[in-house]
């Protein structure tokens, strides 16, 4: 059985995807960009925007399982030198799942306020 969440983006409908779904215990979730509640600005900062990445990939983990282990990240990121700032908040977010984690250089995202997308692979503990 598959389920699935969304998380309010106006991506997941016009482009036709879920925020992240659940198959057996595997649970993944899909690219998760800063995208802030109720067209608030994107924050400013690569660091904030890796914590709302995360908050947005966190809920809906949430929304398909009530304790989880995330396994993988991946982060794609626009500027090296914010790579620092965006690790730590990626230690702070995921740490204590010490998941395998990659960080990925890339030329741009689908906004060019945006400095890093993640995405999130993990396994649901009520199994």
């Amino acid at each position: 059985m598959i389920r699935r969440t969304h998380s309010g983006s106006p991506y997941e409908s016009s482009y036709g995807f879920s925020r992240a779904l659940r198959i057996g215990e595997a649970l993944h979730v899909a690219g998760t960009a800063p995208i802030p509640p109720g067209g608030e600005a994107v924050p400013p900062s690569a660091g904030d925007q890796m914590h709302r990445c995360a908050t947005i990939a966190k809920a809906a983990l949430g929304d398909l399982a009530p304790s989880w282990t995330v396994v993988r990240t991946r982060m794609y990121i626009t500027d090296p030198a914010d790579a620092d700032e965006i690790g730590k908040a990626h230690a702070a977010a995921f740490g204590d799942d010490d998941p395998v984690a990659t960080m990925v250089v890339v030329a741009a995202l689908l906004d060019p306020a945006w400095k890093v997308e993640i995405e999130v692979e993990a396994v649901a503990d009520d199994v």
